[in-house]
């Protein structure tokens, strides 16, 4: 894979954050992806989210499979620990890299393909476990690196750049991960970084199974007016659910919101998310009724977008495993081995 550096010098007075990073810091390689392609708006939107977030580079861990999307963690963070896996694998690494320090914030980067297709049960086990992360797919409806097949997403009655139609049924990656019980749960469009920064933001700040299912047209395969992946498909049936702003419970933070109804959500961690409602009756909070509207927008051909569902209290797999509080890779012998007394205290106590 071609590897192109940035320029490491950048102008003196650029805005930083409140670490003294500027955004340029925030950055990886050049992309190799093709011009306009929706995975580098949803990389530069994960810098943004970071930069904002004043998170320090060396503090996150960012893992990928194979694919389009799957190259796109050498286009940011090109200053924290990254891991490209097999194809499909990405969850279990991550959930190992997990156990083993969990001091680290973790995003993990997939595609249709990687994640619907080879690595469906591997998408399901990461989500049902709680693993802290956020899982972000990168969803095209094409293989784009074997020349636009179509892949588990594609919509059935979609057709392809060269006349093809999908016959098959599409999998929704985010029903799925609402009945698999993810905690924070939204979609995006790869267009839309008004609404993705937050939405990643509010997700890295979640304690939990995060999940993004962002919709990026393949402007090589899948752009065309008959694909319900392509740019102007998605805006012109795009139904966003409410409008975002996440606050930081350190630091107050004003903001001028236009009229609407407003809801916040307390996240454990103190973190605020702050719901502006656009649809009617949507509950954010309701994992059955966010299933319910999914499928009644899809009904009306029609792409959910927003905050689809989040569970504020949610904890993860250390709260689920009582794992102790240090990182597991940070224990001497004296703590994995405590000596044949406690074990004969463990025996005793299941006799």
């Amino acid at each position: 894979m071609t590897y192109i550096a940035k320029p490491r010098l950048h102008h003196p007075k650029l805005p930083t954050n409140a670490l003294g990073f500027t955004r340029r810091d925030y950055e990886g390689a050049v992309s190799t992806l093709c011009a306009g392609c929706g995975h580098d708006s949803i990389s530069a939107a994960i810098i943004q989210a970071c930069y904002e977030l004043s998170l320090p580079p060396h503090r996150i861990g960012k893992l990928s499979g194979i694919g389009c999307s799957s190259k796109t963690p050498t286009y940011f963070l090109g200053k924290s620990h990254g891991f490209n896996s097999v194809h499909g694998r990405m969850p279990s690494v991550l959930t190992g890299a997990n156990l083993a320090n969990r001091d680290l914030v973790y995003l993990g980067v997939s595609g249709d393909g990687d994640s619907a297709s080879i690595g469906l049960g591997q998408f399901a086990h990461c989500l049902r476990r709680a693993v802290n992360m956020v899982y972000i797919v990168e969803n095209n409806g094409v293989y784009g690196l074997t020349k636009g097949q179509f892949s588990a997403t594609a919509d059935k009655g979609s057709k392809a750049r060269r006349g093809a139609v999908n016959t098959d049924a599409p999998i929704d990656l985010v029903a799925l991960a609402l009945q698999l019980g993810a905690s924070f749960v939204a979609r995006s469009f790869s267009g839309d970084k008004v609404q993705l920064v937050p939405l990643i933001k509010a997700a890295i700040e979640h304690k939990g199974a995060a999940f993004i299912d962002v919709i990026s047209p393949c402007v090589a395969f899948n752009n065309n007016p008959e694909s319900t992946k392509s740019f102007d498909y998605v805006r012109a049936h795009n139904e966003t659910v409410n409008r975002l702003d996440v606050i930081l419970g350190r630091d107050e933070i004003t903001a001028d919101y236009a009229p609407g109804t407003l809801e916040t959500v307390v996240q454990h961690d103190g973190s605020i998310l702050r719901l502006r409602k656009l649809a009617a009756d949507y509950d954010p909070c309701d994992r059955i009724s966010a299933l319910t509207y999914l499928q009644q927008r899809h009904a009306a051909g029609e792409i959910v977008t927003g905050l689809l569902f989040v569970e504020p209290e949610a904890g993860d797999m250390h709260d689920l495993l009582d794992t102790v509080d240090a990182p597991l890779n940070g224990l001497g012998e004296r703590d994995l081995c405590p000596g044949s007394a406690a074990l004969a205290r463990y025996n005793a106590a299941h006799r």
